[in-house]
């Protein structure tokens, strides 16, 4: 990115070329537009974004304090605000991505309505989202350095030369909103070329790192609910393959998947894998197939179906819905095959669906898959579907339990209590849910912890707390105290929210274009100047 002084030379060059046709062009407000809209397509977020994640992987891979996070979001505000926040508490927004999740799109986003998280949201609903979220992304980057070319103009106006060359600065190295999304395409929509044609969509919009889950495209369901049916192998590499295509063709050659395991909790598959000799990828599935030993041909009834599993003749389980069922206690040992698996050929990342938060049992998995791949590295699911409080609160009981610690002032299937909140279990938990994505990212391989919907419970949350009080005795003080006086008092952008939506840029734009005639919308009577 040039600097400013730069592209107002530039400008300058290109509006002489036209022999007066552009007298009223500003080259310095030319170049001003120019580096409030540093990216023009989907194509370019995804490449600057690739590159950000291909960089921080190497970055954990050398230290892994550097993990990255993120929160899931369901709308461009969200998003937007989200980034603003980071900014003004760190200073910058490295490490920090955005997550976009098909559990929130299903649920807020659907035309049909509130639907649970099993693909029946619309396609382009996700890619739509991923759009829609750039697109509030860039408008920060308008808005912050609209407020530092007003700044700029007043250091001009008061002959501060100093503080003119400290803004020119800022603007020449000002760090852009535009982070990258994780997109959540769950099982692909489909067969392998539906999976391209959609995956296409998605980079186009912007995403540089797609999620892809090893289920059953029209039986998919939460990762955190039962029913789950995975795929063989050769499937789901099928669906890697059309990924990865889809970014080759678009010129994303850096571009990430995600491939996500469901099969700690699934306990059944759609079908039989295909297998041309033992020990084959298809034979190492289906030796998973629950099943009975085949001792003599009378024990094969009529459509039953035979596999030879471990030099057996075998009959697999097979329920009334046509599905196969797999042995029980089988999940992980098919999790660390499904991950290897998906490394090898083809994946960047990997995500396992667990039943909960237990930095232990991820270690167990990873250490297994590291054996074999040693860079093997997760996006891990930091979900609201787990009861965190009550999870690390037995975990802290189990703990001592076993170190042979007295216990019997708790009682563990009823540590959620507010009565434990400040005893020495409950503050040891919550010490090890502070310290989770530090003791994942060093001990378990995480390389990046998501919070797949947590703005659907913060907008659920502040929401009844604000109907709450303003529907009941508090009346408008619920909104002033609860909200407003925060704002101004936390330094919220939002409280100025003619501004946020972009009303000084449109004044300024109408300065451009129309010069003293402008008729501006942030005169003195415009009620925003009472916040400052």
């Amino acid at each position: 990115m040039s600097g400013l002084l730069d592209d107002i030379k530039a400008m300058a060059q290109l509006r002489e070329a036209q022999g007066g046709k552009w007298e009223a062009i500003k080259p310095e407000y030319a170049a001003r537009m120019r580096a409030q809209n540093r990216f023009h397509t989907g194509l370019d977020i995804a490449r600057y974004t690739a590159k950000i994640m291909r960089d921080d992987m190497a970055a954990y891979d050398a230290d892994t304090s550097k993990y990255t996070q993120s929160l899931g979001c369901w709308h461009g505000f969200i998003g937007q605000q989200k980034l603003i926040s980071i900014k003004k508490h760190f200073g910058t927004t490295k490490r920090s991505y955005l997550y976009l999740s098909g559990w929130m799109v299903a649920a807020l986003r659907s035309e049909f309505g509130p639907l649970p998280d099993q693909s029946m949201h619309e396609k382009t609903s996700v890619a739509d989202l991923i759009e829609e979220l750039y697109t509030f992304l860039k408008q920060a980057d308008a808005w912050e350095l609209n407020h530092l070319f007003r700044a700029l103009d007043e250091a001009k106006e008061a002959g501060d030369s100093a503080q003119e060359q400290e803004l020119i600065s800022k603007i020449d190295n000002y760090e852009t909103h535009i982070v990258p999304i994780i997109a959540d395409i769950d099982a692909g929509f489909g067969n392998a070329e539906a999976t391209y044609l959609l995956a296409k969509k998605f980079i186009q919009a912007g995403a540089c790192c797609i999620q892809l889950e090893n289920q059953v495209s029209d039986e998919k369901q939460c990762g955190h609910q039962d029913g789950k049916v995975t795929v063989p192998h050769e499937d789901f590499l099928a669906k890697i393959n059309a990924v990865r295509y889809a970014f080759l063709e678009l010129g994303i050659e850096d571009g990430v998947i995600v491939a996500r395991t469901d099969s700690l909790g699934a306990g059944l598959t759609q079908k039989i894998a295909v297998t041309n000799e033992p020990g084959d990828l298809g034979d190492q599935y289906n030796s998973f197939l629950d099943g009975d030993v085949i001792e003599n041909a009378g024990d094969i009834n009529n459509g039953d179906v035979v596999i030879k599993q471990n030099g057996k003749l075998v009959k697999p389980k097979r329920l009334a819905s046509g599905l196969y069922q797999f042995k029980p206690g089988t999940g992980e040992d098919r999790v660390v095959l499904d991950c290897i698996t998906s490394l090898q050929n083809g994946a960047d990342l990997l995500w396992i669906e667990t039943e909960k938060p237990h930095v232990g049992q991820i270690a167990s998995m990873v250490n297994r898959i590291r054996a074999v791949v040693p860079d093997a590295k997760l996006v891990y699911n930091n979900s609201p579907s787990f009861n965190w409080t009550l999870n690390f609160r037995q975990q802290v009981f189990d703990a001592w339990e076993k170190e042979g610690k007295d216990v019997s002032a708790y009682q563990r299937d009823k540590l959620m209590g507010v009565e434990y909140d400040n005893t020495e279990l409950g503050q040891l938990a919550d010490e090890w849910t502070r310290n989770f994505q530090r003791d994942g990212a060093r001990e378990a391989g995480i390389f990046h912890h998501l919070i797949t919907l947590p703005t659907y419970h913060t907008a659920a949350l502040s929401t009844d707390n604000l109907a709450k009080g303003y529907f009941g005795d508090e009346g408008m003080l619920a909104y002033v105290a609860g909200v407003q006086r925060q704002e101004i008092r936390q330094g919220i952008a939002t409280v100025r929210h003619q501004d946020m939506a972009g009303s000084n840029i449109g004044d300024d734009h109408k300065e451009f274009f129309h010069g003293d005639a402008a008729l501006k919308a942030g005169g003195k009577d415009n009620t925003m100047n009472q916040f400052g």
